[in-house]
This record gives structure tokens, sequence and C-alpha cells, in this order.
């Protein structure tokens, strides 16, 4: 009996030890791991100099607390983003092999160059991966396909040499994928069909890319999908009908694609979620299908450089929502349906065959801009109620058959672009011999004219060329454009806007507009250009060489990048980095915009100012006021993080001066003293910081909510629901509460 009782007791002795082993084995081994994933940071010499440790004061500290790094409760790294630091380094450093337990990457807007590496294939439980806008070449690794859990990937604007491989990955591969961004990635081949197979995808862009064949029919089994970009492709075959069964889609892009062609499928009609329907520069034909007018949610139509045919649906004329609208260059023919859009704000309908008279409808469409309706066979006279007009800007009239003068129109902005050219009754005729007479006379008088001007040129060419030279001297380095990867040609920012195309402009502020271009290295940028007048006033010149100057010196994550200038007494111009969102004012005065920005996002937006000016009053020497801090000043990007912008009127700060100056700001956002003592100090743009704080918390100027102790309803929908407001301040008979009540 005590042999067997001994033999128990060495049995659990034995197993005890056995277990002390394994779970010292399970430590060390665990141990093992997170050293290896913070010996995998460290490696890559990014933290402690592209990106600040933040959280911790040295890398000596737990890599868990570094910038970016976020970790699970067990200490494995599950999160690295990085993003919008200019790091300048090969993707490659980073050895993702340490890393098992990663679920988010996101590397984007960081200048990361080299090849795409094979091992990260190994992160197994990877469910988002943005590598956009970076320097990345070569091709994807074959291991792409054990990145099973991806639910977003992002490789767009790189320099990938993907070539066919798009079909070569197994779309089955990704059950769960619901982004899908291979933009500007250098795709060439066909898309495939089994893309159809991603049933969870609501997000698929692969615009600008050398795609060619048709359009898959299988996107009809993507159910889920709200926006799909395929804009500036070679896509060639007719628009499959599927495409109507996609009944959650927002954005449907296909323009600029030339060979698509047939007719535009009815099924669209089914799209009830639609609000950007672009299918122009294609050569799509027939007429425009009447369905089209059922689209209740429809902004955007743009079908301008078809072949399209038959009238212009009268639906079209009661879309509530739409706001721009162009079918211009088509073949169309019958009268311009009565439009009862009153929030439209751009009508094209120029190089068409329509006729009869001018709607006088039109005149109750107030919120129009421009309103393009040249070279059609209108008649008439043009309707009276076009004075009340008084947002119009660009009129064009040319080419058609009207009678009337034009009536004044009351509006104090307009830049007198209106062209009411070669109309009249009888002008209309003489215009037809003048044309043919024209055709046969001028071959003959050009040979003549050519051999003079051939001679007069010769003998003004040097005298041209030494005026060039003097102006070079005059206006020095004439254009300085640079980019993360060298000087970019100034003719590749004129083709990409179009020479300054009114389509490309995105907004106009006190002395120039803002253009957004797409260039060929694949970035998208903002161009700020004068108006011609400003250009040639030197106050101007003086301001834009300023912004030119002190946004050339300063870098701050919540700045916006100045990317280059050209300066020149005709043409000048700012380059930025382009913010998605716009600016901040129209953001919170847009109720669709407004739901997006959280209590968490505004906090973020404030947070992000404020760290600007923190940098531009303390960290920069001499110190920077930028003295025009207002919500139109703060731009905001894809993610709704704010930047400050518009340096125009900033001023170095000389403490051995005075620092004296003339009033600038924004009206209701300038400090009081500053009206009556003309001195610039920081505290100017502090002033100027809480009024947007206020703006931001309470979606309207502080001078918009003092006006009134009740609230507008408009005021409501643009603050924050009450379940987020609530749990931070309330707003009660025009008073704040804490929300606490004492004691």
């Amino acid at each position: 009996m005590a042999s067997v009782s001994c033999i128990i007791i060495y049995t659990l002795l034995l197993v005890s030890v056995c277990f002390a082993v394994a779970k010292n084995t399970t430590n060390s081994s665990s141990s093992s791991s997170l050293e290896g994933e913070r010996e995998a940071l460290v490696s890559t010499g990014w933290w402690g100099n592209q990106i600040p440790f933040y959280g911790a004061s040295n890398k000596q500290q737990h890599h868990c607390t570094w910038f970016g790094i976020h970790c699970s409760e067990e200490g494995r790294v599950v999160s690295i983003q990085i993003h919008r630091y200019s790091i300048v380094d090969e993707l490659g450093k980073l050895n993702f092999s340490s890393f098992p337990y990663l679920q988010t990457l996101d590397l984007s807007y960081c200048g990361l160059n080299g090849s795409i590496p094979y091992q990260i294939g190994m992160l197994s439980k990877l469910n988002y991966l943005s590598l956009h806008n970076n320097y990345l070449t070569g091709e994807l690794p074959s291991s792409f396909g054990n990145l099973t859990q991806l639910q977003t990937l992002d490789l767009s604007s790189n320099y990938l040499t993907i070539g066919n491989e798009l079909e070569k990955l197994n779309f089955s591969s990704f059950p769960y994928l619901q982004t899908l961004d291979l933009s500007y990635c250098g795709l060439n081949g066909s898309i495939p069909y089994q893309i159809g197979m991603l049933s969870k995808l609501n997000y698929l862009s692969l615009h600008n890319n050398y795609l060619t064949g048709e359009l898959p029919s299988s996107f009809g089994n993507l159910t889920q999908l709200q926006t799909l970009d395929l804009y500036g492709c070679k896509l060639n075959g007719s628009i499959p009908y599927q495409i109507g069964m996609l009944s959650k889609l927002n954005y449907l892009f296909l323009n600029g694609n030339d060979h698509l062609s047939g007719f535009i499928p009815s099924e669209l009609g089914n799209l009830t979620n639609l609000a950007y329907l672009h299918l122009s520069g294609n050569n799509l034909t027939g007429s425009i299908p009447s369905e089209i007018g059922t689209l209740s949610n429809l902004i955007e139509l743009y079908l301008y450089g078809n072949r399209l045919t038959g009238t212009i649906p009268s639906a079209l004329g009661s879309l509530i929502s739409l706001k721009a609208l162009d079918v211009s260059n088509n073949s169309l023919t019958g009268f311009i349906p009565i439009f009862k859009c009153r929030g439209l704000k751009y009508l094209y309908l120029s190089g068409n065959l329509l006729s009869g008279n001018i709607p006088k409808e039109l005149g109750n469409c107030y919120s129009l801009v421009e309103l393009d309706l040249s070279s059609n066979n209108l008649s008439g006279s043009i309707p009276n109620n076009f004075r009340c007009l008084v947002h119009l800007t660009h009129l064009d009239l040319y080419y058609n058959h009207l009678s009337d003068t034009l009536p004044p129109i009351t509006n104090p902005y307009k830049d007198h672009r209106c062209d009411y050219s070669s109309n009249g009754g009888e002008v209309t005729s003489h215009r037809r011999n003048s044309v043919v007479l024209v055709r046969y006379i001028v071959p003959f008088v050009t040979i003549g004219l050519f051999l003079m001007i051939l001679a007069f040129v010769f003998v003004c060419r040097k005298k041209r060329k030494e005026n060039q030279d003097k102006m070079l001297v005059r206006n020095g380095d004439i254009c300085s454009v640079w980019n993360f990867d060298g000087n970019l040609a100034y003719e590749d920012i004129i083709r990409s806007t179009n020479n300054f195309d009114i389509r490309y402009c995105i907004g106009t502020g006190g002395y120039g507009s803002v253009y957004e271009a797409r260039l060929q290295n694949g970035k998208t940028v903002a161009l700020k250009k004068l108006h011609r007048l400003e250009a040639e006033d030197p106050n101007f010149d003086k301001c834009f060489k300023n912004e030119a100057h002190i946004l050339s010196n300063i870098r701050h994550k919540n700045i916006v990048k100045l990317y280059g200038f050209c300066l020149h007494n005709r043409c000048m111009f700012l380059i930025y980095e382009y913010m998605e969102k716009g600016s901040l004012f129209c953001a919170l005065r847009d109720d669709a915009h407004a739901v997006e920005l959280d209590w968490s996002k505004r906090v973020n937006i404030v947070k992000g100012i404020a760290h600007a000016l923190s940098y531009l009053h303390n960290d920069c020497s001499p110190p920077i006021v930028h003295r025009d801090i207002s919500s139109n000043n703060i731009l905001l990007n894809s993610h709704l993080e704010g930047f400050v912008a518009d340096f125009g009127a900033s001023r170095l700060l000389d403490p051995d001066l005075s620092n004296q100056t003339m009033v600038a700001g924004t009206y209701g956002y300038i400090a009081p003293e500053l009206a009556y003592t003309m001195v610039v100090t920081e505290k100017c743009d502090v002033y100027s910081f809480g009024v947007v704080a206020l703006e931001i918390m309470m979606g309207s100027h502080p001078a918009d909510l003092l006006s009134s102790f009740t609230v507008p309803k408009s005021t409501q929908n643009r603050m924050l629901s009450d379940d987020e407001a609530n749990k931070r301040f309330f707003f009660v008979n025009g008073n704040f509460d804490d929300g606490t009540k004492g004691g």
C-alpha cells in the first residue's frame, strides 16, 4: 500500500514539473515573439527619426506606446498606422513576418519606394491594408492570395507594373473584401469576370488605368456596391444592363473611356440611390432613357461628348436634387425641357440641335451659376426673368437665332463672360453665307498672308527673344514646381486642367480660384490661381509671394502642404496638397456632411488647428501669425482631419519692431483689439481660433447663435446628434450648461 502511495506522489510531482516546464517555455516563446516585434520596428529606423515617439519619451519605452502602434491586451502589435509621415524609405525594411497578429496596416502618403515584399502574405489576420500614394514599383507578390481576411485593399496612386496581375488574382480568396482601390496602378488587360465573386464589395475604383475589353456582366452580382469608378480607362463594348441591379449604387463613373459604345441601358433607372452619374467622353449612341428622370436623388448627370440623339427627357427638369446637368456636344434635338430644379447650378446644353424658345422657367432656377446654350438652333426672345439670376457668372448664347438683347442681370460678381454674338434674326442668314464664302476664300488669302507673316516673324524674332529675357530677369524664377519625385512640367499642369477650364474649378476665394488637377504621375493636387486682374495688382502680387514664401519654409501635419508655385505677370498659381472634403465652413453648413462630423472628429479638428497654431507661434523662427483663421481657411481631407490653409495674410513677427499692420482677416473672426491697436500678435490667432472652435461645436458662427435665444431648425441639423451632444453640453434657453446639477 505504501508503494502505491509513493507511485501516486511521484506521478503528481512529474506532472507538476512538466506543467512548469511547459508554462516557462510558453512564456519564453511569447516573450521572444514580443521582442521580435519590437526589434522589427526598431530596425526600420523610422521611429525617432521620421516618426516621433509621442506616447513614449524614447525607444527604451515599450513599443506599444510609440506613435501609430496599437497592441492587444497580450501586448501583440495589431495595428500600424503612420500615414502622412514622410518616411521616404523602402517598404521592405519592415519585416512583416514578425507581426503574425497584425490586423491594420496603413502606410499611405509616406513616400515609400521599392517593391511590395513577398512576406506581406504572412499577415494572415490582416483586414485593412492601405499603401495609397507612395512610389512603390514592381508586381504584386503571389503571396497576396494568403490575405484572406482583407476587408480593405488600397494600392492606388503608385508606380506598380501590375499588368495582367488582376486576372491572376483569385478573387475567391477575398470573401470579406469591401473596399478595393487600384486606381493609378498601371493596370492593363481586361476586368476579370470573377470580380463578381466579391459579394461584400461596396467600393470599387480602378480609374486611370489601361484596362481594355468589356465591362463584365458579373458586376450585377455586386449587390452591396455603392461606388463604381472606372473613369479614364480604355474600356470598350456596351454598358451591361446588369449594372441596373446594383440598387445601393451612389456613384457611377464610366466617363472618359473613348470606346464605350451602345445605348445607355434603361435599367439605370432602377438605381434609386444614384447621386452621381458620369458617362461623358464616350461613344454612346441612342437617346437618353426617360427612366433616368425617375432618379430623385441624382445630383450630377454628365453625358457630354457622346453621339446621343433624340430629345432631352422632360422628366430631367423635375429632378429636385439635380445641381449639374451637362449634355453638351451631342446631337440632341427638340425643345429645352422646363426645369423646376431650384437647386440647379450648372446647365450645359451647347453643341446640339435644340430648337424652339428658351423656356422662361429657366429664369426661376435662381441658383444657376453657369448656363451654356450656345451652338444650337434656338429662336425667339431671351426671357426677361433672366435678370433674377443673381448668381449667374457665365452665360453663353453664341450661335443661335435669338432676336432680343440680353436683359440686365443684377449680379455684381459676374465676370462679363456672357457671349451673345452671332444672334438676331437676320444675322443668322448672313452668317451662313459668310461661312460658305470664308470656306473658299480663306485658303487663298492664307497663302499670301503666310509669306508676309513669315517675313515679319523673322524680323521680330530677335526682338521678342530679348523681351522674353528681360521678363525672366524681372520675374526671376517664374516657375518652381516640385513634388516628391522631382520637377513637374508646367505643361502637365495646364493639360490636367484643360488650361484652367471652369469645369475643374472647385472654389473661388478672395483673390483667386481653386482648381482640381490630376497629374500624369497619379497625384491629385489643388491649384490656387489668381484672377487675371489681381495677378496684375502689386498688392495681390505681394500676398501671393508672401504665401509662397511662408508655406515653403514650414512643415506640419496639420498645415496644407505647398508643392510648388508659378509666378508670372500674367499667370500666377500655387500648387497645394488636395483636400477631398473641402472647407470646414461648407462641411458645417451642409447637412449631409455635418452628420459625418461626429463629436470625436470635431474634437480632432480643433486639436489639429491648435497644434498647427502652436507650431507657427512657438516652433517657427521668427514666429508666424496667420491673421486669417476662419472656418473657410480650415480644409478637410478624406478622413475629416483639419488643415490650416491660405497664408496670404500671414505676418512674420519681428521682436525688434512694433509689428503694426493694417487690419487683415475675415469679418467675425478678427480680434477686437487689432482694430484699434493695429498691433499684430499671436493672440490675434488665438481669438480667431476660439471663434472657430465654437463654430465647430455648435455648427454655426457664434454671432448667428447669439442673435436669437432660440436655435433655428437649420442650425439644429448642423449640430451634433442629441445623444452625442447631451453627453458633453446642453443648449437651453440660449445658455450653456455642463450637463450637471448643482447640489
